[in-house]
């Protein structure tokens, strides 16, 4: 039996599918457990009760591995990234006292506690809790993460779709290695197979620089589009712009800090199979044909 927090989201159901496809009884801890079941009585959902870690206990009790994807994209409302670490740390107590063999756990590339931006340095603070966790763990440091039901990619393509001119923030030269959400979720699950901890990227067999990311989706989709330069400062003021007109929080200065301080990118060797720009071409019809809202996604 394996646990995988989150598996009716993004990369939690990639890893879901995976197990189930080697025959492995799964179930989910999810804040969302009303939300349609893409299992069925394949995967038994349970609420992560943060406030009942005795009730977490009792889930995690009889686990081989707890695969985490618990994290929050940016704070809203009363949930900040404080809290996320706070119940990432509950988590991992309830995994050790409830006996759990391995924690796999999704990270980020250059996650550190000593971070200046607080996605990435909160990241850092959730390794540093699950090594003093005393179970066994897999940390798995993805890059930037694409698939069909990926964000970023698919809301780029949907504002190419809709408006002829593009902004990029400074030059667009900064550098990113996107790797496929099911390359991830093979890599994950094959780390739980280790005898041993360990920390490993995840990483697309491409590199790319921002502005030939978004070239990449304007071809894939047949649009042209006019990118203009812009300092950092007005590609984000134009996010929040838009933001309004979706009811979304389209991107954050923190996350473009990320993108072009090339936070999305490593030194390891390429571990996923799938490039970007054939699954582009595979699946030009359908990215950026709706846009994808985090808030919808996560919070409301």
């Amino acid at each position: 039996m394996d646990v995988v927090t989150g598996a009716f989201g993004y990369i939690g159901r990639y890893i879901t599918a995976h197990l189930l496809s080697e025959k492995h009884d799964v179930k989910t801890i999810t804040t969302h457990v009303d939300k349609p079941n893409p299992f069925g009585p394949a995967v038994e959902a349970f609420a992560y009760a943060f406030d009942r870690p005795d009730r977490l206990v009792e889930t995690l009790t009889g686990v081989d591995t707890l695969y985490n994807t618990y994290w929050i994209r940016f704070p809203h409302g009363q949930m900040t990234f404080e809290m996320a670490v706070e119940n990432t740390g509950t988590l991992f107590e309830c995994a050790a006292r409830a006996g759990v063999r391995k924690i796999v756990h999704i990270s980020v590339t250059h996650a550190s506690p000593k971070s200046p931006l607080p996605y990435y340095a909160g990241k850092g603070q959730q390794e540093e809790l699950l090594k003093k966790s005393g179970v066994p763990y897999a940390i798995v440091r993805p890059t930037l993460v694409f698939g069909k039901e990926d964000i970023l990619v698919n809301n780029i393509a949907w504002l190419i779709r809709k408006f002829p001119l593009f902004p990029v923030a400074g030059d667009g030269r900064y550098r990113l290695q996107p790797v496929y959400v099911a390359d991830l979720a093979t890599i994950a699950v094959g780390t739980a197979k280790e005898t041993v901890s360990s920390i490993i990227d995840a990483i697309g067999p491409e590199s790319v620089t921002y502005r030939e990311l978004v070239e990449l989706i304007a071809n894939a989709i047949g649009r042209r589009v006019l990118f203009i330069r812009m300092p950092p400062e007005v590609t984000i003021l134009l996010g929040r712009a838009a933001g309004l007109l979706v009811n979304d929080v389209i991107l954050t200065g923190n996350e473009l800090k990320g993108l072009m301080g090339e936070y999305l990118t490593s030194e390891q060797t390429p571990n996923g199979l799938t490039r970007l720009s054939e699954w582009l071409a595979e699946n030009r019809g359908t990215i950026g044909s709706g846009y994808s809202s985090e808030l919808d996604r996560h919070f409301r």
